[in-house]
């Protein structure tokens, strides 16, 4: 059983236990949050495709916690004219654990 979510306008593959580094919210650790926007629902055979959203469809989700990930680094240069430009970045998350699906 998966789902296809959508969380902060990005898509999401989702299965029951599964953890998912999503971007940041404004949730409180341990708090629990529902996705009513499920695109596409998978129980074995049964699919259902929304149009855009799958009719009585949630996930339910418990946040685990808020964190930064690894840094980026944005290197720009031009040759021949001394130009460097070094800058470094990290996303802020929020860590999910799905705890069901209701399709």
């Amino acid at each position: 059983m998966y789902a296809v979510v959508k969380i902060k306008n990005q898509q999401f593959r989702v299965t029951p236990d599964a953890k998912v580094q999503v971007p940041l919210m404004d949730s409180e650790v341990g708090s629990t949050l529902t996705f009513d926007e499920v695109l596409m629902f998978a129980d074995g055979d049964d699919v259902k495709v929304g149009t855009p959203t799958v009719e009585g469809a949630s996930v339910a989700a418990e946040v685990l916690s808020h964190g930064r990930s690894r840094k980026i680094v944005v290197f720009k240069k031009k040759r021949r004219k001394n130009y460097r430009r070094k800058n470094g970045h990290r996303q802020q998350y929020t860590e999910i654990k799905i705890t069901g699906i209701n399709g």
